[in-house]
């Protein structure tokens, strides 16, 4: 579906994005099948079945005495926001900080807070982020059994008030699971980095600077090219949401009071190294250098990595392909110091 956006349309645009598609899943076999698409999915009523959910339907106070009942002690990871940024877990103006703190707070007395805070208008907005279900809470884990896939992945628990989080994407595969209220995913495909005016690469999380519910295209023009291929997702108690890794997506919590579950899995280091470390130590390094060397890099990678890396070294017998075949342990380790050395010497 393509929208003609306007600056007059961009408030309402939210309304005509094209849904995130459902499907149905019961097995193990069924997460791998629908990550090897490439595509998000909504997998409804998934874990309807969770204690945990049944108790958020009797309301917050219950899911509130479910959640002590098992808990284990620990101070848990609590972040707030104050009323001047709306909920907004985003960047604090200069881009050197971020709109919320972050603390350890005991679990009894942040579920206490979020109580009393969820309906104030003018309040801050209080939410237990990315807390360990395995960790702080083992029993809820046993409670509620990982779905679609093995019990060594760890389930995350979220909790608080009408927060919303700023447009981002995870290294990993990510299933989330409501508990309780109801959640809204808009989510852009990966390529649309672009369009999406991310912040600073090298401070995580980065996250995009335009607000999606109230965008400013003329602050922000490219995002109408995102716009136009985004999809939403509406999740309710028991529903559930496939992102594969690298798909962008900004998350409204629609209710007073949230709780979601979710499983971070499928990341992988290839060669020697995360991906990740060095696309910003490449990133850094060659984004300081004249511009006609940088486009020597850009049909280097585009040769080496991207176009058709096999046939970029195919002429070359395999024992003369060096660093571009396929390296043993000890030529890895090698080429690794060799990496570190030249990024400490650049300032990377």
């Amino acid at each position: 579906m393509t929208v003609a956006f306007t600056p007059d349309s961009a408030s309402d645009w939210l309304e005509s994005l094209t849904p995130v598609a459902r499907a149905e899943a019961g097995a193990r076999g069924d997460i791998e099948r629908l990550v090897a698409s490439g595509e998000p999915v909504v997998i409804p009523r998934l874990v309807e079945g969770w204690p945990m959910v049944a108790a958020a339907r009797r309301g917050p106070e219950a899911l509130a005495a479910y959640l002590l009942e098992r808990d284990g002690g620990a101070p848990v990871p609590v972040m707030e926001t104050p009323p001047a940024f709306g909920g907004r877990f985003c960047y604090a103006e200069g881009l050197h900080d971020y709109s919320f703190t972050k603390r350890y707070r005991p679990l009894g007395e942040t579920l206490a807070r979020i109580s009393r805070t969820i309906d104030q208008a003018d309040g801050p907005v209080i939410a237990i982020q990315m807390m360990s279900l395995a960790e702080h809470a083992p029993a809820v884990v046993r409670d509620n059994p990982a779905p679609l896939m093995s019990g060594d992945i760890r389930p995350n628990l979220w909790l608080g008030g009408r927060v919303r989080t700023q447009i981002h994407h995870d290294p990993d595969h990510n299933l989330a699971c409501v508990v309780a209220g109801r959640r809204r995913f808009v989510l852009f495909p990966p390529e649309q980095v672009g369009a999406l005016y991310i912040g600073p690469p090298d401070r995580a999380p980065p996250l995009s600077l335009v607000d999606p519910e109230a965008p400013d295209l003329s602050r922000f023009p490219r995002f109408v090219e995102a716009m136009r291929v985004a999809r939403v997702a509406h999740l309710g108690p028991g529903d559930a949401l496939l992102m594969p890794r690298l798909w962008w997506h900004h998350v409204t919590s629609l209710d007073p009071y949230n709780a979601m579950v979710n499983y971070w899995w499928g990341e992988q280091k290839r060669g020697f190294e995360n991906p990740r470390d060095l696309f910003l130590a490449a990133l850094l390094t060659i984004r300081r250098l004249p511009a006609h060397e940088r486009d020597y890099w850009r049909v280097m990678f585009n040769a080496h990595a991207f176009d058709n890396p096999g046939a970029a070294v195919a002429h070359l017998a395999p024992a003369m392909q060096g660093h571009l075949g396929d390296l043993s342990p000890k030529e890895q380790a090698g080429l690794r110091r060799v990496l570190q050395s030249a990024f400490q010497k650049s300032g990377a």
